[in-house]
């Protein structure tokens, strides 16, 4: 027990005094940067499966898909 209550002490000693806690501007600004590069993954991953996509329903197969029926 008493080695479990030691882990804690240090933890929070470690917490408070050793490590370096951003600004709240860095916070936003890393925070706004993690926003825009997941909305760009989002959109990419968007675009990849409405021009490659493959429904189940065979509905639609993507816009190469619609390609290939228009010159075929």
């Amino acid at each position: 027990m008493a080695t479990l209550k030691t882990y804690f002490a240090e933890s929070y000693n470690e917490l408070m005094n050793k490590v370096s806690w951003p600004t709240w501007k860095e916070l936003q600004s890393s925070a706004l940067l993690v926003l825009f590069s997941a909305l760009l993954i989002a959109a990419i991953v968007f675009i990849m499966d409405f021009v490659f996509g493959v429904n189940d329903l065979n509905t639609w197969k993507g816009m190469l898909g619609f390609i290939y029926k228009f010159l075929g």
